[in-house]
């Protein structure tokens, strides 16, 4: 695992535009699960995403399969 953000890289500058614009987002999960929520805030290892009743998940980055902003 990094131990810093790659800021450079466009996935994590692709999150931060997430991050900075509030947008609704849905993460499908590798294990087919889906979450809809607001990312928070995104590290090295994991990313936290507030859901609508303003619980907050924190997801590894290793169980997403993608993510998907809505519309």
């Amino acid at each position: 695992m990094a131990s810093e953000l790659e800021t450079g890289l466009p996935s994590i500058r692709q999150i931060q535009g997430l991050i900075k614009d509030a947008k609704e987002t849905t993460f499908k999960l590798i294990s087919g699960e889906e979450l809809v929520g607001t990312v928070m805030w995104i590290d090295p290892n994991c990313v936290c995403l507030k859901d609508k009743q303003g619980e907050s998940l924190l997801l590894w980055l290793q169980a997403i399969a993608y993510i998907k902003p809505k519309p």
